[in-house]
């Protein structure tokens, strides 16, 4: 057994060494690189700009809107996988999307460098609200290029991970170096900085390698999937066009709050504006039933008429035309992506969904609580904190990153998903230990020689050690549960679908953390931080049964379909 154990740590050794130095693997770095800066500049060290320029709260708080556009990208993910850009097809199904939104990014930046943020406002929140949207749907696409990509030597687990350091890379970059660089040469050539760097990207994002065959393929996988629609053993048509009335009417229903909040956000008096933190909170789950639990209910439906044989063609239909042909197309790209996922996963799709709704519940919550613990409850100065979360923090993310890429290797998806899950559980108790004293954190410290490492350096401390420690081992524990997460959410898509199918998994995490930051405010005031971290321990163990669960389930898949192999070093769903 050790000998067997030993062979198998090599050779995951191995594979990680060869997916590192493969070509698929450095451009995924550069491609999460330039998914999280974009993210930094607009919603973080943007409102630092705007501060400095003397800019009111209250028109910031126009800013706050930016943060739709990532919140719900998963409206126009069905653009993404079905519109192919004229004269912009031949770079790729998913570059075609990818290299100009970075470039449009950059000059966007560029572009702000040179305007001034109090007597220019209206150009820029423009420019910023673009900007946003353009990079949310580089988002979609490079989490669909990810995907589609994946292979023997490049597995989906090692982008993922690689992809995450990425992230967070750049979250450093555009955050905190940005404000470190911005109070030495000033914001404008700061942003003019970043905006270069992204265009830098763009063009080397044009030799990104594509999915095999990619780069030869015009949209002929998608008519092909419009033709097989009128293939005998399919649904019949005017079934089909009744479900995307529903479909269609419920996310045209979506789309059109999120446009009208935002016109009136825009448009309106400062005092007459809707708050965007009501929206998203109070709107945003009613957004998430139209245009997922609706339609994928929706879909279920279809999928069990299919498995019964009922409403079917008989024989092939007619090639479509006209109207019906652009139907033919709409039920591809907005209903046939829930209904090929839904009738694939069945009744464990329930599992999945509760396995993505809680999962990353602990970290998806706590991060809007963060810097009122440490800042009010705990007392520690502005320096303080940003070093210890942004600096010694975001290096203890990409050491787990890199722990959770290798144990994907050497044990697998299921096993490091499950570990992961419960480290950053348990994590949450060493913020009790804090929010009580941290009597146990600085014994810890003191006794691997920590504190005296931190209080040898200038402005070091026992009680700055107790959080650097604190934070190490819960973005260590983070960093291990990211990895494996993205990686299993990765795996269970298909790749006929990865756009839509992605895009609306990832969007429930947000569900998640939304619904939960207000129970969790009225707890902390009530109760206080010590028995939140109590029960977001409960919550992340509960979240470990579930995967415990879904293990099990894909097992028993896997065997029902006779894969023997070793779940380290697969590819991804192929759908």
């Amino acid at each position: 057994m050790a000998e067997v154990a030993e062979k198998k740590k090599i050779s995951g050794m191995r594979a990680l060494g060869m997916a590192l130095g493969n070509r698929k693997t450095g451009f995924m770095l550069l491609f999460g690189f330039s998914s999280g800066l974009p993210f930094a500049l607009f919603l973080g060290t943007l409102f630092a700009w705007l501060t400095e320029a003397e800019v009111d709260l209250e028109t910031m708080g126009i800013f706050s809107l930016i943060g739709l556009a990532y919140a719900f990208q998963f409206l126009w993910s069905p653009l993404i996988d079905k519109v192919d850009l004229p004269l912009l097809r031949k770079l790729g199904k998913r570059k075609q999307w990818i290299v100009p939104m970075q470039l449009l990014l950059g000059a966007i930046l560029v572009t702000m460098s040179l305007l001034d943020p109090k007597s220019q406002l209206g150009m820029f929140s423009l420019l910023a609200g673009i900007g946003a949207f353009a990079s949310a749907t580089q988002d979609i696409a490079i989490n669909a290029w990810r995907i589609d990509v994946a292979d023997e030597k490049a597995t989906i687990d090692i982008l993922s991970t690689v992809y995450q350091m990425g992230y967070r890379l750049s979250s450093l970059v555009g955050g905190a170096l940005g404000l470190i660089i911005a109070a030495r040469i000033g914001w404008p050539e700061t942003y003019l900085m970043m905006g270069a760097i992204l265009l830098v990207a763009g063009a080397i994002c044009l030799m990104a390698p594509n999915a095999d065959g990619d780069a030869t393929q015009t949209s002929a996988v998608g008519d092909e999937q419009v033709r097989a629609l009128r293939k005998a053993g399919e649904i019949e048509p005017a079934i089909r066009n009744r479900a995307l009335a529903l479909v269609g009417l419920l996310w045209a229903g979506a789309i059109g709050v999120v446009l009208a909040f935002m016109i009136m956000s825009m448009t309106y008096a400062p005092e007459d504006r809707p708050n965007p933190t009501d929206f998203t909170l109070n709107v945003g789950p009613w957004i998430i039933v139209a245009t997922i639990v609706l339609p994928a209910l929706i879909a279920g439906w279809l999928a069990s008429q299919q498995r019964k044989g009922m409403h079917l063609l008989a024989e092939d239909a007619p090639p479509a035309s006209g109207t019906a042909y652009a139907l033919d197309h709409l039920y591809r790209a907005l209903v046939l992506p829930l209904v090929e996922f839904v009738g694939r996963m069945g009744w464990s799709l329930v599992l999945i969904l509760a396995v993505v709704l809680t999962y990353r519940i602990c970290d998806a919550i706590w991060g809007t609580f963060a810097y009122p613990f440490y800042l009010g409850e705990l007392q520690y100065t502005n320096d303080e904190v940003a070093f210890a979360s942004k600096f010694f923090g975001v290096g203890a993310i990409i050491l787990g990153l890199a722990l959770g890429g290798w144990l994907l290797t050497v044990v697998g998806r299921m096993p490091t998903l499950l570990l992961g899950g419960i480290l950053a559980a348990l994590t949450n108790l060493l913020y009790a230990d804090l929010a009580a004293g941290g009597a146990n954190m600085g014994a810890l410290s003191r006794a691997i020689g920590f504190t005296g490492l931190v209080e040898s350096f200038p402005g070091g401390s026992e009680k700055l050690a107790r959080l650097m420690i604190t934070i190490g081992f819960e973005n260590l524990a983070i960093g291990i549960a990211g990895a494996a997460y993205i990686a299993w959410l990765s795996s269970i898509v298909s790749k006929k679908f990865s756009a839509v199918q992605y895009a609306l998994l990832s969007s429930l995490t947000l569900l998640v953390g939304t619904l939960g930051r207000g129970a969790l405010g009225e707890m902390i005031e009530k109760q206080g931080f010590y028995d939140v971290f109590v029960l977001t321990t409960w919550i992340g163990l509960g979240a470990a049964v579930l995967v415990c669960i879904e293990w099990w389930r894909e097992s028993r898949s896997k065997a029902a379909a006779g894969i023997i192999a070793p779940e380290a070093g697969e590819t991804g769903q192929t759908g």
